[in-house]
């Protein structure tokens, strides 16, 4: 018990220095007006690439919901588990848009740096990627240290054994949300990107002859959204995922050390 309060402070502090290197990231300069153009237009294609994406991934969870919610009204499950599979792939959802947002605002970032010198180039990047990482920990951790103790006070009646199979058995259900949004953003952004980079090759390269990675082929624009939505967050929302792997043992450790 007293482990999930040192879970929860470090899931905060995960946070605040995520925070702390957002701000860290925006505050660099963007470059000339034709590399904060590139980059804008890449930004907007990625935010209403997951707009629509969210939608669809908001009608299957909608629907495993309301499955989980009947099997829970039958008995087979317990009425914690539906909400806990929604937060599970809310707060991985969450972490795929603040990683995707950070990199796509930083992408002009690191390169207006590496102009100047690579090692300005690597901080920026180097800064905008942690963003991602910690975020994906400090959600992942504040998640489950939140439901540890509302899951624990619920069940407080049971024998530890009972209580600590109550416990395990609804966090299990976080894992089956996070795995399912990353499996769409990674899967999506997958098949949107290598679609995109077909067309840039075959549209612009072959009939119209603009070299490849020229923006002025709308394709290459829609390649780079593949690959900031696909790369990043998918990416990441799968990084997520075994996280909660070895975290399912926390509540199982005896605290204080039992000596005999």
């Amino acid at each position: 018990m007293v482990a999930m309060y040192f879970v929860g402070t470090g899931s905060l502090m995960a946070l605040a220095f995520a925070a702390c290197m957002f701000v860290r990231v925006r505050r660099e300069p963007g470059g000339n007006p034709e590399m904060l153009r590139i980059s804008g237009a890449v930004q907007k294609g990625a935010n209403a690439y997951l707009r629509r994406q969210y939608k669809g991934v908001g009608i299957f969870f909608a629907a495993v919901f309301v499955i989980l919610l009947v099997m829970a009204f039958c008995g087979f499950l317990s009425f914690f588990t539906p909400f806990a599979f929604l937060t599970g792939g809310f707060f991985s959802g969450l972490s795929g848009f603040i990683g995707m947002r950070t990199a796509t605002m930083a992408n002009c970032r690191t390169a207006q740096g590496a102009s100047r010198n690579l090692n300005k180039g690597l901080r920026v990047a180097f800064s905008a990627g942690s963003v991602m990482g910690f975020t994906v920990v400090g959600l992942g951790l504040l998640d489950l240290t939140v439901w540890y103790f509302i899951l624990n006070m619920a069940f407080d009646a049971l024998p530890e054994s009972q209580r600590i199979a109550q416990i395990t058995a609804n966090m299990l259900t976080f894992g089956m949300g996070a795995s399912s949004m990353a499996l769409f953003a990674r899967v999506g952004g997958g098949i949107f990107t290598k679609a995109a980079d077909v067309g840039a090759d075959l549209v612009g390269k072959v009939e119209a002859g603009i070299p490849e990675d020229d923006p002025r082929n709308p394709a290459v624009i829609a390649d780079n959204v593949g690959d900031n939505v696909g790369d990043v967050a998918g990416m990441g929302l799968i990084c997520r995922s075994p996280l909660w792997g070895p975290s399912y043992p926390l509540p199982r450790w005896p605290w204080p050390p039992d000596t005999g």
